[in-house]
């Protein structure tokens, strides 16, 4: 390249024949600009936002939306308040994540801070999920269900209410500020800002009992942390619903970067089709249809698409899938007499075999991909429920004191202490019967408990409702009946009224020998 640049003095060579061609049917439009702007010293490196002003539509795809719109929203801000009873002092609300004490509610199920390997199986369960419907319907989740896109689209509601469509935006942005202006300004902004209150306000109350949350927040009650964070995802709504939009699903998102991954030719996209659509050009009323495509380049598909892409140029990672597109290609396809969906949902598969003439493919639902990915995620969702069904009430956990290791008492018997935590994950109080066993054939050794007045080989310990019991225990042994430093030694915990056992392996440290 360096070669290149001496012999023509400094100034690019002339490009390939090819990228001329190219630039002049609009094909690679994007690599002939580019060549362009290497031409250009002084063109910049990088480019201002243009901002963009999505049109109002109406049709199925745009009511669709608004229906799932209003249920993840209902969802989102009613969920917080629903009830479920599980008893005396234990908390009531249905979903909960309950940071100070250390638990996870969702109505009957109790999740404690051990079994966090559910949480990673909910995510495995999520990523396998939205793997197996891209595969499916392309970027479902991104266009209907995505709190960003969710959001978005309510905060472009008000926007339209306040300032207009599109054209009346677009006209006030050009305006010098004036007391109108301002007014629709400042309404705007308070109502975004009112918006992200109450989105900041509802996540908040999934970690805190919402009754309580909301008399404490409007009294000044609620501690500071609250205030931020409720302060912290008011800013954030605020920013990336009101300010960011489409920059977050095209600069800030990972998904649209791998998410084609799990495309192929069976896939539901949103389709221009280019076979019927091309050669597009203005058309008046009267003139005849032969020789040119159903496109009329009204861009009506631009002006609506909430990233401001052109869907005629293909597939691009700015489209969200959403289909608004649709309904606006729709809505002129029907004022102008030609047959609807010149923009639809479609497969590769589907629109080569149109193009061709050949006989329309049947969609294929089960391919191999979707079943891996639906096979993948019922056996974790399998294992997962197996594992919750069968996860024991009760568990124990046994802590060797580190400091010392081990004390030689005055009769020269070794003693050694550990922590036990007896975990009563039941609403009832219960009695356990902790016992162990020490090595091979070691004898004369005992258990002590502190605070309690038996001692032998066993001990009675009590666990309160839904709590986590700490005692401490001390084991001595003969030093002439130990046969090393370390010998293992088996904690059991048994509730002879129900038939549970736990158990626990540990060490009983030793002089050496």
């Amino acid at each position: 390249m360096a070669e290149a640049l001496r012999k023509s003095d400094g100034k690019l060579p002339e490009p390939p024949a090819r990228l001329v061609d190219l630039a002049a049917s609009d094909v690679d439009h994007e690599a002939a600009v580019s060549w362009k702007e290497a031409e250009n010293p002084d063109s910049p490196l990088y480019a201002d936002r243009i901002k963009v002003h999505p049109r109002d539509v109406r049709g199925p795809i745009r009511r669709i939306k608004w229906a799932v719109l209003g249920l993840l929203l209902a969802i989102y801000y009613i969920t917080p308040w629903i009830r479920w009873d599980r008893g005396p002092d234990a908390p009531d609300q249905a979903v909960l994540i309950d940071i100070a004490n250390a638990r996870a509610y969702f109505f009957f199920i109790e999740i404690w801070p051990q079994e966090v390997y559910y949480l990673t199986g909910l995510l495995v369960l999520g990523a396998v999920g939205l793997f197996f419907v891209t595969s499916l319907f392309g970027r479902l989740w991104c266009g209907y269900t995505c709190p960003q896109t969710v959001w978005t689209d309510l905060f472009m509601w008000v926007e339209r209410k306040i300032e207009g469509d599109r054209n009346a935006r677009l006209r006030l942005d050009k305006q010098p500020l004036s007391g109108a202006k301002l007014r629709k300004r400042t309404l705007k902004h308070a109502a975004w800002l009112l918006i992200a209150l109450f989105t900041g306000g509802a996540w908040v109350m999934y970690f805190q009992d919402a009754p309580t949350l909301v008399a404490e927040f409007f009294t000044g009650q609620s501690s500071t942390g609250t205030y931020f964070f409720v302060g912290l995802f008011t800013a954030t709504t605020y920013l990336l619903a009101g300010w960011a939009r489409e920059q977050v699903c095209v600069y800030m998102c990972p998904w649209p970067r791998f998410q084609a991954a799990m495309f192929d030719e069976d896939t539901l996209v949103v389709t221009y089709q280019r076979w019927r659509g091309e050669p597009r050009g203005k058309h008046k009323k009267g003139e005849s249809w032969d020789g040119r495509g159903d496109c009329i380049d009204c861009t009506a598909c631009v002006a609506v698409c909430p990233t401001g892409i052109d869907i005629r140029d293909g597939q691009q990672l700015e489209c969200i899938g959403c289909g608004l597109c649709i309904d606006a290609c729709n809505e002129v396809m029907e004022k102008i007499g030609r047959p609807k969906e010149l923009i639809t949902f479609d497969t590769e598969a589907n629109q080569i075999a149109l193009e061709s003439g050949a006989p329309k493919p049947k969609w294929k639902l089960l391919r191999l991909r979707t079943l891996f990915y639906a096979m993948l995620f019922l056996g974790v969702a399998l294992a997962m429920l197996v594992t919750y069904v069968t996860r024991a009430n009760v568990d124990i956990s046994v802590l060797h004191d580190r400091a010392p290791l081990f004390v030689t008492l005055s009769n020269g018997d070794i003693r050694n202490g550990y922590t036990v935590k007896i975990l009563n994950m039941t609403r009832e109080p219960r009695s356990f019967r902790l016992s162990y066993e020490l090595g091979d054939g070691v004898v004369g050794s005992s258990m002590s408990v502190v605070n309690l007045e038996s001692t032998g080989e066993t001990a009675t310990l009590t666990a309160d409702p839904d709590s986590v019991a700490t005692y401490q225990v001390y084991i001595r042994a003969p030093s002439e009946a130990l046969s090393g430093e370390s010998m293992p030694i088996v904690f059991r915990l048994s509730d002879p009224s129900r038939g549970d056992l736990v158990t626990y392996d540990s060490v009983f440290r030793g002089p050496a020998k």
